[in-house]
């Protein structure tokens, strides 16, 4: 009698944990007691069967007691691994309650750190892009470098959100980042003071010696077009007659801002299209009223463009507005949809993606540029603010071999310039 109250009260917790994992519609599966209870929802694959088989088999004889008296540990790891196997890395993700809290603080104007955009790649948390001016760039941290220890600490294994966690502090504190830079083959430990991050969406200057501006977006953030639109009109009564749009290590954005941004040089057409999980596709289309639809441009784009410039960089694309020159985006392109879980907790679900306007999908392809120059990580990029200390000589004997290209195919650099 014992026994079978004790395989009862197994079942019972069973069906509790599937109802919190999968929902509605819960029925006990076949079993006996000689093996592990299978619980499954109605729509449940068979294949489901497996885990609950080793939650089973764990449950009875694992050695660490502690690990199997902590079910919400056991549970939000599975979600995590759930997570992980679909394959939207850096995007899909599991939010616990107390992430949830901080992210709340975030937004309410607490939040300080080192000012970079870090995303999942191979299962490894890298570095998409430090922002402008921000106390990453100053330290040397450098798009494509793949963390490896926040403060000592391995976090080769966590997720996303813990590993931005580490990162995140107060202002005026130290965080110290291992990383591993693929291109070099060597890893670094830097020491980085967090602050408040304070990023210009756009700035600009004009190359010396052409009649080219420069105009550096920086992130797509709720005021990048009201910027644009200004610089527009000071670019043009400066006497510029063609753009050079950098976005490279631009993190994105706000999608609105993208449609935005891109409709200044666009007339008619597309922007993008948005792709649901029935393969369903809703196109925004240009607004009308762009200030900026004739003049010649080149987009410079490299492995830290990413999210609302790739949407950016693809319009101008596949309108044949102008070439995208450096190197093959970052791959970004889902939406994430929130949902509320019943302790507290959120999933943020990828439940579309974005695509060109000739229907190219973005995410895990990226953008491929028209002309592909590309660059070692630590490369000197040319700047907008650092254009006023430099002559024509000295943009012709930069680093920046994507900026020449883009001067190049304006006109404004004769192809033997290059052929050093």
């Amino acid at each position: 009698m014992k026994r079978l109250l004790s395989i009862l009260l197994v079942t019972i917790g069973l069906f509790g944990l599937t109802s919190l994992a999968f929902g509605a519609g819960i029925f006990v599966g076949q079993s006996d007691f000689f093996g592990p209870a299978v619980v499954r929802a109605q729509d449940q694959p068979p294949e489901f069967d497996v885990f609950w088989e080793v939650w089973a088999l764990a449950k009875a004889h694992f050695i660490d007691r502690t690990v199997m008296n902590d079910p919400k540990r056991l549970a939000y790891g599975a979600i995590n691994g759930f997570i992980e196997a679909l394959g939207d890395e850096g995007h899909t993700r599991f939010v616990t309650p107390e992430e949830v809290a901080r992210q709340k603080e975030n937004i309410s104007g607490s939040f300080f750190g080192i000012g970079a955009q870090v995303g999942m790649q191979d299962g490894m948390p890298v570095i998409v892009a430090p922002f402008d001016g921000s106390p990453a760039e100053a330290a040397g941290v450098k798009a494509g470098d793949i963390i490896i220890e926040v403060d000592g600490q391995d976090v080769t294994g966590l997720t996303l959100t813990e590993t931005v966690d580490r990162i995140r502090g107060e202002k005026g504190t130290t965080v110290v980042l291992t990383l591993y830079r693929p291109d070099s083959n060597e890893s670094k430990e830097i020491s980085i003071v967090r602050d408040e991050i304070k990023i210009p969406a756009a700035s600009w200057g004009m190359i010396p010696g052409t009649k080219v501006a420069l105009i550096r977006l920086s992130q797509f953030n709720g005021n990048l077009d009201d910027n644009l639109r200004q610089i527009v009109t000071e670019t043009k009564a400066a006497g510029a007659t063609a753009y050079i749009l950098d976005v490279r290590n631009n993190p994105g954005g706000l999608l609105e801002q993208a449609i935005k941004v891109s409709s200044e040089f666009l007339k008619s057409g597309n922007v993008l299209l948005q792709e649901d999980a029935n393969g369903k596709r809703e196109s925004y289309p240009v607004e009308k009223g762009g200030v900026a639809t004739d003049i010649p441009v080149v987009v410079l784009v490299n492995r830290g463009s990413a999210s609302s410039s790739e949407i950016f960089a693809g319009a101008i694309q596949d309108q044949n507005r102008g070439k995208v020159v450096g190197e093959t985006t970052f791959g970004t392109g889902t939406v994430l949809r929130p949902f509320d879980l019943s302790d507290g907790s959120t999933l943020l679900l990828g439940t579309s993606q974005w695509l060109t306007p000739n229907g190219r999908l973005i995410r895990k392809h990226g953008i491929e540029p028209d002309v592909t120059v590309e660059l070692p990580i630590g490369t000197n990029l040319i700047a907008p603010g650092g254009l006023k200390d430099m002559t024509r000589a000295d943009v012709l004997n930069s680093e920046d071999k994507q900026l020449l290209k883009a001067l190049e195919l304006l006109g404004e650099l004769p192809e033997n310039n290059l052929s050093r």
